[in-house]
């Protein structure tokens, strides 16, 4: 009888733990109470870069409209990108917002929310570069911004041998001037910013692949994604989003 009793203390106090555990995790909608955390990697300009101190950009520009829009303080969190989406599926971040492409392998891994914004992956070469078109990247050597599409793409299309992977893009491009890749593929817009600040620079003419921006959240957060959704619909409707895609990409 009291080897019964000490099993059901044993057992009472397993299921108070339990319990204690289930109340301490919170229900909250984001994982700090009352901000929302936006991890992204802060060197893919126009999306994304550095002003001091100061994060701004694209996507942290409309990052705070959705945070403003579900009475949240917005918190970015500046980190490699390819660890964005294990932060995101882990649960250090809320969500992953940086100029990321929706792909089958990321939507595996997490929860995208509606398209915020079109990306075009681009090729930059040297001025004097031999390479004229897509056609002649084959067999040449490319980098490419680790983890991201373009480093996927070009992974599958000539090889991994062939492609040499930068933290980010600005690394990629100085490997380029410094001739140990042939060229760099990445998005347009940074692209654009890159051949500005880098003399001897251009982007070929052909576009390398077309593909759609969304925000990453873990697949266990889908009342999060859908209020951002909501968000994101609204503020797609009345102008906002794209006011903040026209102050940063003037229309050529």
């Amino acid at each position: 009888m009291k080897n019964l009793k000490k099993l059901l203390a044993l057992a009472l106090a397993v299921l108070f733990v339990f319990s204690m555990a289930a109340c301490g995790k919170s229900d909250s909608l984001t994982v700090e109470d009352g901000k929302l955390i936006m991890a992204t990697n802060a060197s893919f300009p126009p999306y994304e870069y550095k002003e001091g101190n100061d994060i701004v950009g694209i996507d942290a520009e409309i990052a705070k409209l959705i945070a403003d829009k579900l009475g949240l303080e917005l918190e970015i969190a500046d980190i490699e990108f390819d660890s964005i989406i294990p932060g995101v599926q882990k649960g250090k971040y809320d969500m992953g917002m940086a100029g990321m492409t929706v792909t089958n392998e990321r939507k595996e891994m997490v929860n995208f929310s509606n398209s915020y914004a079109k990306g075009v992956q681009v090729v930059i070469i040297k001025d004097d570069s031999e390479i004229a078109s897509i056609d002649d990247l084959e067999g040449k050597k490319i980098g490419v911004q680790q983890s991201t599409t373009g480093d996927i793409y070009a992974s599958e299309d000539y090889g991994e041998e062939n492609v040499t992977k930068y933290a980010n893009g600005n690394l990629a491009v100085e490997g380029l001037k410094a001739g140990k890749v042939d060229c760099v593929i990445i998005d347009n817009e940074p692209a654009k910013a890159y051949v500005k600040a880098n003399e001897g620079l251009k982007i070929l003419d052909t576009s390398y692949a077309d593909e759609d921006y969304a925000i990453a959240f873990n697949k266990d957060n889908t009342e999060l994604q859908t209020k951002v959704n909501e968000a994101l619909k609204e503020l797609i409707a009345d102008g906002s989003v794209q006011k903040i895609v026209d102050k940063y990409i003037p229309a050529e």
